[in-house]
């Protein structure tokens, strides 16, 4: 889905983030729907998971079980 399609939502990212990189941001799109984009492209894509699938990978990135994915 495009993400500047998704209207009427504030979009959130971690306070880690900074002014013009790492920058991922959720909307929450309803009761069960969360979109994810990259800030730097606000008009491309976003993908749409839904609540326990972003708890999974929240759950799995506080393990460490993505740490290597960083270095």
């Amino acid at each position: 889905m495009a993400a500047d399609r998704i209207t009427g939502r504030t979009w959130v990212k971690a306070s880690a983030s900074d002014a013009l990189h790492d920058c991922v941001e959720l909307a929450r799109l309803g009761e069960n729907e969360i979109a994810v984009r990259n800030s730097r492209f606000p008009q491309g894509p976003a993908l749409v998971f839904t609540r326990s699938e972003i708890a999974a990978f929240v759950e799995g990135a506080t393990k460490g079980e993505f740490d290597g994915m960083t270095v």
